[in-house]
């Protein structure tokens, strides 16, 4: 009995690993997105933390996104900017087509949330391209992030589902879909990205 709990061990650490990391970097992105506008570096700065943690199994995944979101606010800001405002702009329209009947809203309300989703997909894939690769530059990361998320129909369903399913799964926890809302799509989108999974 000693013996199976002993060996059991180290299989149950590293399966907390996959909760308590996402969740302590996801900690981080919270505490960085207070800015508002701040929330794409700190998405960015969250992925780089996640990818130091999955590459080189550095733990620190909190302390790392918040030395590494100074560099991504500085490369990031003005992007940061546009998409806050473009979201801003799509929760309007979605609200104000919410609160109308006329038949024709329904095509616009599903424009706008088509709109939405292929941005989600495409900031979780941004990100994790940002992540991946901290010494690029915005343009490289912006086709990387199209490549990622666009590239397979598969792929871009399976971040959206993951952002979807991330936060309602992480209901049951408190603060779960704070914590881990935005760190488990980021975290497969750098799964997804990962050159050893297209080598044979």
């Amino acid at each position: 009995m000693q013996a199976t709990l002993s060996s059991g061990w180290p299989t149950l650490l590293r399966r907390l690993e996959f909760v308590a990391y996402p969740a302590a970097a996801g900690a981080a992105f919270a505490v960085l997105s207070l800015g508002v506008v701040t929330w794409l570096p700190a998405l960015a700065a969250m992925a780089y933390g996640l990818q130091r943690w999955r590459a080189e199994g550095d733990g620190r995944a909190f302390v790392m996104t918040f030395r590494a979101f100074p560099q991504y606010w500085r490369a990031l800001w003005r992007h940061a900017l546009v998409s806050t405002a473009a979201g801003v702009v799509l929760a309007a329209n979605i609200v104000h087509l919410l609160g109308r009947s006329e038949p024709w809203t329904f095509v616009l309300l599903a424009a706008q949330v088509g709109i939405a989703a292929a941005l989600v997909i495409h900031h979780v894939a941004f990100a994790a391209e940002a992540g991946r690769t901290p010494g690029g530059t915005v343009r490289g990361w912006t086709r990387g992030a199209l490549a990622l998320g666009f590239g397979s129909a598969a792929r871009g369903t399976a971040l959206l589902g993951a952002v979807v399913s991330a936060v309602l799964l992480s209901l049951v926890v408190p603060l779960g879909p704070l914590l881990l809302g935005p760190s488990i799509p980021v975290l497969l989108a750098l799964s997804f990205a990962d050159p050893r999974r297209h080598t044979p």
